[in-house]
C-alpha cells in the first residue's frame, strides 16, 4: 500500500482525515462528491496507489523494462482535495511524485488517454513546470473541464496540453492528434520518465462516452510513446489503469497495449 508521505506529497491531509473517518463511518458516498464508497474503499485506494509506487521502482531500478498496474480505482479525477468520478486517491500523481521523491527523476511525463478529462492530474500540476500533462479526451463531457484554453498557470503555463475531442472521434483523428500534437510536445519536454494514464472507455464499445476508437489504436498510441521513451526517457514507461466499462473490450485493449510493451 501507499504511505501517507506518498499520499500526503499529493493530497491535502484534511481530505485524507475526512476519507478515512467516512470510510470507517460506513458512508456510502463520499461528502466531497460523486464517489461512492464502501469499509473497503480505502484498503483498495491504498493498495492501487501502491501498486503505482512498486512499477516505478521496477523500472526506475532496472527490474523491469516497463510496467502496467492493473488496479482499480482509477485516480485521474481525484484532485488535491475532493474524491470524483470513481476516484479516492489520484494514482498517477502520487506515481509521478514518488519518482522524483525518491528517485530523483527530474522532468515527469503523463500521458491521459481516457475519454474523459483527468481535472485531478491536471489540478495537481498545473503550477508545475516539472511535470507535463498531456490528455485527449471527450469534450464538452464529464467532468466539464479540459478545454483547449486550460495550458497550466502561473509558472505552469504550457504545461497542461489538453486535446478535446469530438464525440464521434475514431482512430483517425485521434492518430492525427497524437502524431500532431502529443508526440512534437514530448520531444520538446523531453521527459526522463513516462506514465500513462490508460483508460480504455474511448473504444467504441464502451457505454460510457461516444468516442469511436478501436481496439488496436491503443497499441498504436503505445509504442508512439515508446518511441518517445527511447529518445528521452531510457525506455522507462509505466501505465495505470484508469476507466474501462466494457470488460471484453478493456480486455483485449489492455492485451494490446501489453503485446506492444512487449515488443509482440
Amino acid at each position: 500500500p501507499a504511505t501517507d508521505d506518498d499520499i500526503l506529497a499529493c493530497h491535502a491531509p484534511a481530505y485524507l482525515a475526512r476519507v478515512r473517518r467516512e470510510v470507517e463511518a460506513g458512508e456510502k458516498r463520499l461528502s466531497t462528491g460523486d464517489t461512492w464508497i464502501c469499509r473497503n474503499s480505502l484498503k483498495a485506494a491504498d493498495f492501487a496507489a501502491g501498486a503505482a509506487g512498486v512499477a516505478v521502482d521496477a523500472v526506475l531500478d532496472g527490474t523491469a523494462s516497463n510496467a502496467f498496474c492493473l488496479a482499480r480505482p482509477p485516480g485521474h479525477h481525484a484532485t488535491a482535495n475532493r474524491g470524483m468520478g470513481f476516484c479516492l486517491l489520484n494514482n498517477a500523481a502520487i506515481a509521478a511524485r514518488y519518482a522524483q521523491r525518491k528517485h530523483h527523476v527530474g522532468k515527469v511525463l503523463i500521458v491521459d488517454w481516457d475519454v474523459h478529462h483527468g481535472n485531478g492530474t491536471q489540478h495537481m500540476f498545473e503550477k508545475d513546470r516539472s511535470v507535463l500533462y498531456a490528455s485527449l479526451h471527450q469534450f464538452p463531457y464529464y467532468p466539464g473541464t479540459g478545454s483547449l484554453m486550460e495550458k497550466g498557470r502561473e509558472d505552469g503555463i504550457d504545461f497542461t496540453l489538453n486535446i478535446p475531442m469530438d464525440a464521434g472521434s475514431g482512430d483517425a483523428e485521434y492518430r492525427v492528434a497524437f502524431k500532431d500534437r502529443i508526440v512534437p510536445a514530448l520531444d520538446d519536454f523531453k521527459p526522463e520518465f513516462i506514465l500513462i494514464s490508460a483508460g480504455f472507455d474511448a473504444h467504441r464499445n464502451d457505454p460510457l462516452a461516444g468516442i469511436d476508437l478501436s481496439t488496436g489504436i491503443f497499441g498504436e498510441f503505445t509504442i508512439m510513446l515508446m518511441e518517445v521513451a527511447a529518445l528521452h526517457a531510457e525506455n522507462r514507461v509505466v501505465a495505470l489503469l484508469e476507466g474501462g466499462y466494457n470488460l471484453d473490450s478493456l480486455a483485449a485493449s489492455v492485451e494490446r497495449m501489453m503485446r506492444a510493451f512487449a515488443g509482440a
